[in-house]
């Protein structure tokens, strides 16, 4: 199946559109995060620099660590940013850019996102460092993508659905076991919501108000089973639901910076963030 010139752009040098990227640019192994001021926070550890490339919020550093080839890239905010890069990165690995088909053997990337959350939970304190094992995903990314869930997941998201009031059913998706074994084996296990937002649905009151005064009651009381929702964030479940759709192994790892419950934020969040970097370099 040929894909079209109005569906898969690329730009006059034959790179992917948004990302600006040629398929050796990077590696199979894909560190993300949000600000692009973090990128140089990772890559000041390569000892060797092979590619620099900047186009819009996207910034891409591929490089060597400890002799291991791998890329670090930033996304921006939310998940219709991650929307774009999954697409273009899936693409730039599986797309033959010249037939414009895709190919017949597919490579799975391996993508860790290192990001900044706030806890839920009083009993997850501001500095800690926690693995998404779930990601639920409250903005509407995947009504328009045919996301399969599993039973549990459905019952997950139901519930939600009916607690929070809300007009469309949210999503639910489990990370890499592969990468949760190799990675966060010592960091607190968490289940992540992901938000369309940083203030009214993360439950921030300024100057617009918010519609529904309890949201982050009942983000923090939430509970099936043993099942609870312990950070908030922007991205973590774009990545986890296209993930599954496009066949990659994927992770995402957060500084905790901020308890809501406590009202409480990080005295030193670089030294947080930078001690969640050297602990996922050293260890992929």
């Amino acid at each position: 199946m040929r894909i079209p010139e109005s569906e898969l752009i690329l730009n006059p040098d034959g790179s992917v559109y948004h990302l600006n990227l040629l398929p050796e640019q990077i590696s199979d192994t894909i560190i993300t995060v949000g600000d692009p001021e973090r990128v140089q926070m990772v890559s000041k550890y390569f000892e060797e620099m092979e590619t620099q490339v900047a186009k819009r919020e996207f910034i891409t550093h591929t490089g060597y660590y400890r002799g291991k080839r791998l890329t670090v890239m930033s996304t921006g905010m939310g998940t219709d940013n991650v929307e774009l890069l999954l697409n273009e990165l899936d693409a730039l690995v599986n797309i033959d850019f010249v037939s414009r088909e895709p190919n017949q053997e597919k490579i799975a990337l391996k993508i860790i996102r290192i990001g900044t959350s706030g806890s839920l939970q009083e009993t997850i304190p501001v500095g800690s460092l926690l693995a998404s094992h779930y990601a639920i995903g409250l903005d509407t990314l995947m009504q328009f993508y045919p996301l399969e869930q599993s039973e549990i997941e459905n019952t997950i998201t139901r519930k939600l659905q009916e607690e929070l009031g809300l007009g469309f059913q949210p999503y639910c998706v489990n990370a890499s076991p592969t990468l949760l074994d190799t990675i966060a084996y010592d960091m607190i296990p968490g289940n992540t919501l992901t938000c369309p937002g940083f203030y009214a649905p993360q439950g921030r009151k300024l100057r617009g108000g918010l519609r529904n005064k309890l949201l982050l009651e009942q983000y923090h009381a939430f509970r099936l089973g043993d099942f609870r929702l312990t950070n908030i964030e922007m991205e973590t479940a774009g990545y986890y639901s296209l993930g599954r759709l496009l066949g990659h192994e994927v992770l995402s790892v957060n500084a905790i910076l901020a308890n809501r419950v406590k009202h409480e934020f990080a005295s030193n969040p670089n030294e947080i963030l930078d001690d969640l970097i050297v602990k996922v370099l050293d260890r992929l």
